[in-house]
């Protein structure tokens, strides 16, 4: 029964990721097409400062609901209310931290003071993106994959109604308020996934005074995986919110100018890492569904079994990555301007091609780490990637190669943290 259960939620997880980036990528089409290089340029920009508030704001509170849920130990209703209040205070704070900071963000380390605007912005998605994280991370606990699915589908829809219809209008006036707006619209499509996951709560789902209060022994154990879990995407979110900064002041440090910096850093980030990690969903939902089997066999100590499933989870890794690969080596053009309508980053998805094939075999390897106990690892491993790809762009760019030192960091990076889980498996699994 497990096994079924298992081999049905992969399926849905493949189908649901699949739609998802079909839907995510006709978003990246759409906002190309409507606020054009310049546009797509400064969302780039703001967006690893995003997706970083978006790692606090949640602080790996879904994993945690996720797995205490799926034990069955606890009152799952009580899980999820006791947490919501501790979120909502986070949420405001981070909503505070953002106006002291958005000034200093834009002026001073951004170097572009159109990104104000859309920096405040960001604090007011952070309550509902939160919301809607802890309730699928009860729907992942209860291995009902079907919900979960069903709301990005319905998120991702309201995003590309709303942007289409919204964003031109919001053009006209300005591209500052166009960009703002292409954060905002993330408020309504993570309202609308919130309202569909209540949606498949039980029919005789009742909230009851124990639910709503704050239970302290639930509480410590939700900030008890929370906290470590999250430590190593907060490392990569950090990392991420550093890039741009860094590029941006060795860049003009050595004679290049703002205009340049925010155009070829928005083709690389907008155009061609998204169409390069496009087969990403399929390596994901590989690395979900080894998790538990590896698990499962390391507490039986069947260490020959792992390497089988490790080497055929990178086997499949590989049966999507290398013709995708040799696609982007031949004939690059064909995909970048069927799906951006546009050939800019051509030479830069040549040279990225092979180093993202070697990046679809991380997340099977980190996924292995992470079902052995050794989070700690790929934390460690984090660290390590972030620094090497931030120094490593840094001192890249000061020879004057323009965004080629981002290009080469990034490289160095993957194929480091890469060889080094490699290395630390065999190590492990001897």
């Amino acid at each position: 029964m497990k096994k079924e259960t298992f081999i049905t939620s992969t399926i849905i997880l493949i189908i649901g990721g699949f739609l998802t980036k079909i839907l995510g990528m006709t978003i990246k089409i759409v906002m190309t097409r409507i606020v054009g290089v310049d546009g797509i340029g400064l969302y780039m920009l703001i967006f690893p400062t995003f997706a970083l508030f978006m790692t606090l704001s949640q602080l790996g509170f879904p994993v945690a609901i996720s797995k205490l849920v799926s034990e069955d130990k606890h009152n799952n209703k009580n899980l999820v209310f006791s947490i919501i209040p501790f979120s909502l205070i986070i949420n405001i704070i981070l909503m505070f931290v953002i106006i002291l900071l958005a000034p200093i963000l834009a002026n001073d380390l951004l170097k572009d003071p159109r990104c104000y605007y859309p920096i405040l912005a960001i604090g007011l998605v952070l309550p509902f993106d939160s919301l809607s994280g802890i309730l699928r991370g009860y729907f992942f606990g209860k291995q009902r994959m079907g919900p979960h699915v069903i709301s990005n589908i319905t998120e991702q829809i309201t995003r590309l109604i709303l942007i289409t219809i919204t964003i031109p209008t919001l053009l006209d006036k300005s591209l500052i308020y166009a960009v703002s707006g292409l954060i905002l619209v993330n408020v309504v499509s993570e309202l609308m996934s919130s309202l569909v996951l209540f949606l498949f709560l039980p029919k005789r789902f009742r909230i009851r005074k124990e639910d709503i209060k704050p239970d302290p022994v639930n509480v410590k154990a939700i900030f008890s995986i929370s906290l470590p879990t999250t430590g190593g995407r907060i490392i990569g979110s950090i990392g991420y919110f550093l890039e741009p900064i860094v590029l941006t002041f060795v860049l003009l440090l050595v004679g290049y100018d703002n205009s340049y910096i925010v155009r070829e850093y928005g083709i690389i980030s907008g155009y061609v890492l998204p169409l390069l990690l496009l087969p990403s969903f399929f390596t994901n939902a590989i690395s979900q569904a080894l998790l538990p089997i590896v698990s499962k066999a390391y507490a039986k100590g069947d260490k020959k079994y792992i390497i089988k499933k490790i080497k055929q989870a990178i086997f499949f890794s590989m049966l999507i990555g290398i013709p995708v690969t040799i696609i982007f080596e031949l004939i690059p053009a064909i995909p970048l301007k069927l799906i951006y309508n546009t050939t800019e980053g051509l030479s830069y998805i040549r040279f990225l091609a092979p180093i993202c094939l070697i990046e679809y075999i991380q997340s099977p390897l980190s996924s292995s780490l992470d079902a052995i106990g050794e989070s700690k690892i790929n934390m460690n491993t984090s660290i390590i990637g972030v620094f090497i790809r931030t120094v490593g762009l840094f001192i890249f760019s000061l020879f004057k190669i323009g965004i080629w030192g981002l290009i080469l960091g990034i490289s160095v990076s993957c194929i480091y943290i890469t060889w080094y889980n490699y290395k630390k498996l065999r190590e492990l699994l001897k």
